[in-house]
């Protein structure tokens, strides 16, 4: 039997060769992402490496008190942890960060149950009924369970509604997947899985085009604050879990 030192040596070093090989095809995670498909999958803080870099917890498997509700003071009922997991079953309230972030790198692990839909925001405010309104989402969601996986708009890793996820990066239901979003100025990249997705500008004639073109032309500021919340959609069906859930705030 391999030992645990042995094990997180050999995973290590994977992980180096893997982003060696996709930085030589232009297509390299940002430095330090904080991947979280090394050793550091298993645990629920941070790892030296991570803070000497200026990562900063905001869920690490033991409190909540980074989040409250979206226009709330306290946290939703429905969202608990167990065993070092932040989760939910059923409809609930969305949660949001208690800090406002503009320019930032998120990564955080998650899972859904079968046919599970949710969401990540992120430069969200309260100016309306619902932060989807003003907030773009990074779509979370069981593709091969969830109508919406049909379209690769509403697919797992999308920008929701607005720009597509390529396919056969998501894993299936009940498994552990690692997101990671950067957004830099107008800038934002979606990663999962250690494959980049997507990128956009905010305010290009493109992403424009797009936003008129969409559900979310009702609402003039979508998208437009340069700091917002980040949140969780839990006003869906089924199971969300999440860990390992950290920032780097951006210069």
């Amino acid at each position: 039997m391999i030992s645990g030192a042995a094990a997180r040596a050999a995973m290590l070093a994977q992980s180096v060769l893997a982003i060696a090989a996709c930085t030589q095809m232009g297509n390299s995670p940002p430095a330090e992402s904080g991947s979280t498909t090394s050793a550091a999958a298993t645990t629920t803080g941070l790892t030296a490496e991570q803070r000497a870099a200026g990562w900063r917890a905001l869920f690490d498997g033991s409190s909540t008190d980074a989040w409250r509700g979206y226009k709330e003071q306290g946290l939703p009922a429905g969202w608990r942890i167990e065993s070092g997991v932040l989760t939910k079953t059923g409809p609930v309230g969305d949660i949001i960060t208690k800090d406002q972030f503009g320019n930032f790198q998120l990564a955080f692990d998650w899972k859904l149950s079968p046919g599970g839909n949710a969401g990540l925001f992120y430069r969200g405010t309260e100016e309306y009924d619902h932060i989807y309104w003003s907030a773009p989402e990074y779509q979370l969601l069981d593709d091969a369970g969830h109508p919406d996986g049909k379209s690769r708009l509403t697919s797992a890793g999308a920008d929701y509604g607005l720009y597509p996820s390529a396919a056969g990066v998501v894993k299936p239901a009940d498994q552990w997947n690692s997101t990671l979003l950067v957004v830099n100025g107008k800038t934002v990249q979606h990663w999962l899985n250690g494959q980049k997705l997507l990128e956009y500008e905010i305010g290009s004639a493109d992403w424009q085009a797009k936003v008129k073109a969409s559900k979310f032309a009702a609402y003039p500021n979508y998208g437009l604050a340069p700091k917002g919340y980040i949140g969780f959609q839990g006003d869906h069906d089924g199971t969300l879990s999440l860990r390992n859930v950290r920032i780097r705030e951006l210069k």
